[in-house]
């Protein structure tokens, strides 16, 4: 090689170096960093967002009205939570523009009817880039296979059946952020593997959901703590008023832990009502951190309940506890429904959809772009350091792997002053409620 070719070769290499730097700096000027923006101006009943113009178009697919409404209050706050910090960042850089973020409500009832018609309107008319949702998982299903049809983005942050990501329902388009049944059972499994109780009796609603995670709880129990008893099992009809005959009977049995998924108001009234009768078997469970009725109870009698999620707020990382300071701070400060205790700390449902978000979005900013197949390229596969720790997503099924937390709570604590609280989280890793690849996907079988 000449002198001359060898000086031309070093400017070449030296004028990529300069390029790619100079890219590096304005990608990093340009993106948006969790947590970042004015969180200071963030106003759940009135949240602001561009109406008009070129913006990422975001359908919140959630009932809004009707007896499931308090799902849409939920995410609503998640979801615009995040919107709200990235926006007051100036958006995020896509199609080769700077946009911020409008949110769309699609209200669905519930009501797999009306959920048709809300997902088609908001893919066709109102042209969402993703669509986020919900909970029920009948009615995710619908929402991901509208959203599959018009080839748009799912965002699964609230439904929990296996069966949405098997081989009869997987689709490119939909991406689960939340944890499904198998995790949930295989999670409390290997927790009571660390502890004393053998003797479990199980009481849960009497639907798909109740028995899926029964049978995997008892699977994974098998697995981790083979000396362990199911000394009983009994299914109820949702909407439960009077637990008693089914609390009485769990009395007889000796049981030391009384495992249930029920939600809420079938959790809350058998907290209630197990409190209220005296019974020494303890509860263990996804929903019993619910306030209200560890309030009604009162604290001391809230000690010693098991709460499992896939996110809680008292996992103790930096980002977490900077969430949670952050978050609480302007709570103080909001107005009905958003000023009661529920929405005090971003814990469980909601502080998990703003997780899956964030998540979300830094996919879309990574990808440079709100075309479905770009996002799908970088996801699959992808690996993000969230608030409490590495998520990833499974390529082949759009499963997140991740840590899920138990928390066994104490009165008094920091959480709240009328009811018992959260301690320590529990880390259940992520290699001990890896829910196994869907039987039958065949994606997931080739290497």
């Amino acid at each position: 090689m000449s002198i001359r070719n060898g000086r031309a070769k070093k400017t070449a290499i030296t004028m990529i170096g300069i390029v790619l730097l100079i890219a590096t700096t304005v990608f990093s000027v340009c993106a948006f960093e969790p947590l970042k923006g004015d969180m200071a101006t963030f106003d759940p009943n009135n949240q602001t967002f561009p109406t008009s113009g070129d913006t990422i178009n975001v359908g919140i697919f959630d009932a809004f009205s009707g007896p499931a409404a308090l799902s849409g209050e939920v995410y609503s706050i998640a979801v615009g939570w995040v919107v709200h910090d990235i926006n007051a960042q100036g958006g995020i850089l896509v199609d080769g523009k700077k946009k911020k973020i409008k949110i769309v409500r699609g209200d669905t009832q519930a009501k797999p009817a009306i959920a048709k018609k809300v997902a088609e309107r908001l893919c066709l008319e109102d042209k969402v880039h993703m669509m986020c949702g919900t909970s029920g998982s009948h009615i995710g299903l619908i929402g991901q296979q509208v959203a599959a049809k018009y080839k748009t983005i799912y965002l699964n942050y609230a439904g929990f059946s296996k069966a949405l990501h098997d081989a009869s329902n997987f689709n490119r388009y939909t991406f689960r952020c939340c944890w499904q049944t198998d995790t949930e059972g295989a999670a409390m499994a290997y927790f009571f593997s660390k502890r004393p109780e053998r003797k479990f009796y199980i009481l849960n609603q009497d639907y798909g959901y109740g028995h899926i995670v029964a049978e995997s709880f008892k699977k994974y129990l098998k697995k981790y703590k083979p000396e362990a008893e199911i000394v009983g099992e009994a299914y109820h009809p949702l909407f439960m008023k009077d637990f008693a005959p089914y609390l009485t009977k769990v009395q007889g049995t000796g049981a030391e832990i009384i495992f249930s998924t029920n939600w809420p108001p079938d959790g809350d009234n058998l907290m209630k009502q197990a409190k209220e009768l005296g019974i020494s078997a303890q509860l263990a469970g996804l929903y019993f951190d619910n306030y209200s009725p560890l309030e009604t109870i009162g604290g001391p009698k809230g000690k010693g309940i098991i709460n499992l999620f896939f996110h809680l707020a008292c996992v103790d990382t930096p980002e977490n506890n900077r969430f949670n300071e952050i978050w609480t701070k302007q709570w103080k400060s909001w107005a009905k429904p958003y000023d009661s205790p529920l929405y005090r700390w971003p814990t469980a449902s909601v502080g998990g959809a703003v997780l899956a978000c964030y998540w979300f979005f830094d996919v879309m900013q990574r990808a440079a772009s709100t075309n479905p197949e770009k996002i799908i390229t970088v996801w699959e596969g992808d690996e993000y350091e969230s608030f409490t720790g590495k998520a990833t997503m499974r390529a082949c099924d759009h499963q997140q792997i991740k840590d899920v937390y138990v928390s066994v709570l104490d009165y008094p604590t920091k959480w709240y002053e009328n009811s018992a609280g959260y301690t320590k989280a529990f880390i259940v890793p992520a290699e001990f409620c890896t829910p196994e690849l869907p039987e039958g996907l065949e994606r997931c079988n080739k290497k």
